[in-house]
């Protein structure tokens, strides 16, 4: 398993808080410390201490202070190893990650230090109380790793505690799917569904204040093994309603044999419902109870700030997303996603009304998005990246055409490479853009 390590700069009361660039691959816009990867050279250079000769390093390149130098002037006290957290097993990227408390003498000390920060990477970097780091992630405004919890939580107790820390995110996956609080107020489920691959859960969103409504978003375990999962830990929670962003079937699967043990009702848009219907019969609701939400529709609050429903068509027709009234974060279900790629094919997709959701979106300009499929993601790059990257197909298609090349050829000239089980979906792809072409003409009309 890979090892990374990272430093949690104290200064009396108050520690080092970065907030990495939206536009990063890894944690897009998470708040977090300073630290990096452990690489052969630091294993092989740093013999026994090579978690501490990494953190050094790392340090030396991310911040451009060398930590040797400011023990020997005084500026910094002492670092101790912390804490532990590795990557849960259900993510399959893995890490132990490593975490050092690196104490600074005081205030003065402080401002001797030549920090520099790495604007290609960081955001923004600032000193806070760590009962005020709290309270920032406990109203919505921290996006934060599991550990980050735990250590803040830990910080807040005894900042200049010593005892070693257990930061590992604590489920057992014999009962229970994994769940993260990513957002405080924002409880994300992640049970294994029946979606497209490379993906292969779908995100059960919960959310809600204690005193007011809570929702469940798009339960769809994909057997009732992971029915009964999902349900260990949804129990905790007093919910009132199931709400479904859309009919595709890893986003409903299981859900009504959910509603009916948990005795809930469930709540949609009317073109969501008529879809389901429509796929999976007339009477797929019958014995439910079921309510409909429109554009611009208060759905419930989240940390005292309503959430609103937000058309987002285009995957599929009447596709809801719900947005935090002060743009705190959005739940975009599969208007885009982190892992893999979003398809326009089927019973209710449009490409100009995709482009048309993704435009709208990013005028929102939520500070966090959260998709259906993959982790959430800060600002709205990854929905920029995704709309240019829709136009860029486009202008090649009307290429093709004036080349009066065939829907054949479109595709060879586009996909040389594509392995043949993805075909079909390129096809719809192509499809939907010449349905677009015709239809509307080109780019956001």
């Amino acid at each position: 398993m890979k090892q990374s390590v990272s430093a949690i700069f104290i200064c009396e009361d108050q520690v080092l808080i970065m907030k990495r660039q939206n536009y990063l691959r890894a944690f897009p816009g998470y708040s977090s410390f300073p630290g990096g990867k452990v690489d052969e050279e630091d294993v092989l250079n740093g013999g026994d201490d090579y978690l501490l000769f990494a953190l050094k390093r790392e340090i030396q390149e991310e911040l451009h202070i060398n930590i040797d130098e400011l023990l020997k002037s005084g500026h910094i006290l002492d670092v101790k190893q912390y804490a532990l957290a590795v990557t849960p097993d259900f993510n399959p990227h893995r890490f132990e990650n490593y975490y050092f408390k690196v104490f600074i003498k005081d205030k003065s000390a402080l401002e001797e230090i030549n920090f520099h920060f790495d604007e290609g990477e960081i955001a923004k970097a600032t000193w806070m109380n760590c009962h005020e780091a709290f309270t920032e992630y406990k109203k919505g405004h921290l996006l934060v790793v599991p550990p980050m919890i735990t250590i803040l939580k830990d910080l807040d107790r005894d900042i200049n505690s010593l005892d070693f820390l257990d930061a590992n995110l604590k489920y057992d996956g014999d009962l229970q799917v994994p769940m993260i609080e990513p957002l405080f107020g924002l409880r994300q489920y992640m049970p294994l569904s029946h979606t497209f691959p490379p993906a292969n859960r779908t995100n059960c969103f919960v959310i809600g204040d204690d005193n007011g409504k809570k929702i469940v978003i798009d339960p769809s375990p994909k057997n009732e093994e992971e029915l009964e999962k999902l349900i260990y830990g949804l129990k905790e929670h007093d919910l009132s309603e199931i709400f479904l962003t859309h009919h595709h079937p890893d986003h409903h699967e299981f859900s009504r044999e959910l509603a009916k043990i948990l005795k809930l009702p469930f709540s949609m848009s009317e073109g969501t419902y008529e879809h389901l219907l429509g796929d999976f019969g007339q009477d797929y609701f019958d014995g439910h109870e079921v309510k409909f939400y429109d554009d611009g529709d208060i759905v419930t609050t989240s940390c005292g700030h309503e959430v609103k429903l937000v058309t987002t068509g285009g995957h599929a027709f009447g596709q809801s997303s719900l947005l935090r009234a002060d743009g705190s974060w959005m739940i975009v279900s599969d208007l885009i996603q982190t892992i893999g790629t979003v398809t326009i094919s089927g019973r209710g997709s449009d490409m100009r009304e995709y482009f048309h959701s993704l435009t709208n979106v990013i005028n929102l300009d939520p500070q966090v998005v959260m998709p259906s499929h993959g982790i959430c993601l800060g600002g709205t790059n990854k929905i920029k990246q995704t709309l240019d990257h829709r136009i860029e197909r486009e202008n090649q298609i009307r290429a093709c055409l004036e080349e009066g090349k065939s829907r054949e050829e479109i595709f060879q000239s586009i996909y040389p490479d594509l392995p043949e089980r993805l075909h079909k979906y390129a096809y719809a792809t192509i499809d939907s853009h010449l349905d677009k072409l015709t239809k509307y003409g080109p780019g956001l009309c």
